[in-house]
């Protein structure tokens, strides 16, 4: 009797710290550096303690640079796993994540260390130019269903829309306002082909929460705008912002029908961007500063358990595996 040939052993995962370092974790981080800058935003606006923003603000970005490093560490072994992470969706996301929270950062450092957060600034310039130079290339050589248009595409394309949170308290409104107009068309552009999509075919439940994103570059149109003076724009993004935010909240039990998932960080930095622009717009006075602060508060509970429970799933070495992350 002939005996059946054993079954290939499994792949042995590569010994080696950080090998699989997911980029899920950025998003819930940018998110949590969002959360700083709303309160930083309501101590001018509402009183609130300024010692509140600064202190959300040490600590994400504390936990920025370590999950960096953690992450880097892959393409230093391999740098051939950036594409592989780009492949798939939430890699994407948590690269383009990634790369913005370094906008984020500056707009942190600007009252404390102006020349270190020009520096940070154009780290993030040069990050997001080779991004979109991987990016458009795994989009073009890979399947043609892999270029659909995806709410990831407004961090990928209208993500430079950040830069002038910095950018304007150092002086550079020129570039700011261009800023501003130039992704204002791209983002137009992306919620119209989404909607079309959306009509069209519904998006697995597992994907459903990156549909948050849209919420954003509304929330960071109005905030900007306002910076730059212009209030009449201000008001019509953040109008925008509010039915995207209320269209969201109608489907809350069919965005999170798939239970957590990582993905749920793409909930956390829309949240906070409009409770800031809803306090920025009004000057925290009137229906729009209550609901702005109100907002924020729901930011603060849900962002930090947000960034809380991925950051539990990476320790308990579940995340790569969850998000399918490249292995160094």
């Amino acid at each position: 009797m002939s005996r059946r040939p054993l079954p290939p052993p499994l792949p042995q995962r590569p010994p080696g710290l950080w090998r699989d370092t997911p980029p899920a974790l950025f998003p819930p981080l940018m998110g949590l550096l969002g959360l700083g800058l709303g309160w930083r935003e309501a101590a001018r606006t509402l009183g609130a303690p300024a010692g509140i923003g600064d202190l959300i603000l040490g600590a994400a970005a504390l936990l920025f640079l370590f999950c960096l490093v953690a992450w880097v560490s892959k393409p230093l072994r391999r740098p051939g796993v950036v594409i592989e992470d780009l492949r798939i969706l939430p890699g994407r996301a948590g690269l383009a994540a990634l790369v913005l929270s370094l906008s984020l950062l500056a707009a942190a450092l600007v009252p404390f260390a102006p020349g270190l957060a020009w520096g940070v600034l154009a780290m993030s310039v040069i990050a997001h130019a080779g991004l979109l130079i991987l990016v458009a290339r795994v989009l073009m050589t890979g399947p043609p269903e892999g270029r659909v248009v995806t709410p990831v595409f407004h961090l990928l394309l209208v993500g430079p829309i950040l830069l002038p949170l910095a950018l304007i308290p150092l002086g550079a409104t020129d570039l700011s306002r261009a800023i501003l107009w130039g992704t204002i068309p791209l983002a137009l552009a992306i919620w119209a082909i989404s909607a079309v999509q959306l009509i069209r075919r519904i998006p697995p439940a597992p994907l459903r929460p990156l549909l948050a994103i849209h919420l954003a570059p509304a929330s960071l149109f109005a905030k900007v705008a306002t910076m730059l003076g212009l209030p009449e724009l201000g008001m019509a993004a953040a109008a925008l912002g509010a039915l995207i935010l209320l269209a969201l909240l109608l489907s809350t039990r069919w965005l999170t029908e798939a239970r957590f998932t990582p993905l749920w960080g793409a909930f956390t930095f829309p949240m906070a961007a409009f409770a800031t622009a809803l306090l920025s717009i009004s000057g925290g006075d009137g229906l729009e500063g209550i609901l702005g602060g109100l907002l924020l508060v729901a930011a603060t509970l849900a962002i930090p358990a947000i960034t809380y429970k991925v950051l539990n799933a990476w320790a308990q070495g579940k995340l790569a595996a969850k998000t399918n992350a490249a292995v160094a």
